[in-house]
């Protein structure tokens, strides 16, 4: 009989798109929803607030998709020099690549022996590709993608600004405050708990680590808007 294949899904495979739809989302959240606070305890209008909700979430959808992009960009040009150049060493140096891959895996537990045959299987098949994995550490889970970083850090972002906006749109004149700031902190835990159920991390810790950081974003903003609410 033919043997099961012993299939394995691993989480590093999410980190890319993962991080930064936590980021985004989690960004949105927490800077929209201190933004309205702030201007809410300058005692402005609901209107002025809304107003600086739709103009926090474009501003800053945008900001998380160009600095996203720009970043990852950065990031995916210097895995692509680094690749430019072992590929020219393996063109110009053959032998002594292989036996830099092969005291790669002698100082992880081979026998020279065994990690010379590897390294020379392994470079038969895909040089560049053992090199790529084994002496710089670039993977095809962990590959720089700047546009899907940017798409995703973007509209993650939008989703989480919108979700105070539509608090305030919903929350009566006098309970506009405490609604915004509860409704956010409910969704930042429940993002935390979500992208540590994803990513197979402790969910308590990292619902708590979100509600604090949050809670404290949006206190500083609460109470600088109300510092110079009072100074105007």
């Amino acid at each position: 009989m033919p043997r099961a294949i012993h299939r394995e899904s691993h989480r590093t495979r999410r980190i890319g798109w993962l991080r930064a739809a936590v980021l985004g989302a989690n960004d949105g959240i927490v800077s929209t929803a201190s933004l309205m606070l702030g201007v809410a305890a300058a005692h402005a209008p609901r209107a002025g607030l809304l107003l600086a909700g739709v103009a926090g979430l474009v501003a800053g959808a945008m900001s998380m998709a160009a600095g996203e992009y720009v970043s990852v960009s950065s990031q995916a040009d210097t895995e692509q020099a680094d690749l430019t150049r072992e590929r020219a060493e393996l063109a110009a140096q053959p032998v002594q690549e292989h036996q830099e891959l092969a005291a790669i895996y002698v100082k992880r537990g081979l026998v020279p022996e065994l990690a010379t045959e590897v390294a020379r299987q392994l470079m038969d098949h895909d040089a560049l590709g053992a090199h790529a994995k084994d002496e710089l550490g670039i993977s095809v889970a962990m590959t720089a993608r700047p546009v899907q970083a940017a798409l995703t850090s973007a509209l993650t972002f939008a989703v989480g600004a919108a979700l105070p906006l539509l608090a305030a749109l919903a929350a009566p004149a006098a309970l506009l405050v405490p609604v915004v700031a509860g409704t956010s902190l409910v969704v930042l835990a429940a993002l935390g708990a979500l992208a540590a159920r994803a990513g197979g991390a402790p969910v308590l810790r990292a619902s708590l680590r979100v509600v604090f950081w949050g809670a404290l974003a949006m206190a500083l903003t609460a109470g600088a808007g109300k510092l110079f609410g009072a100074v105007g």
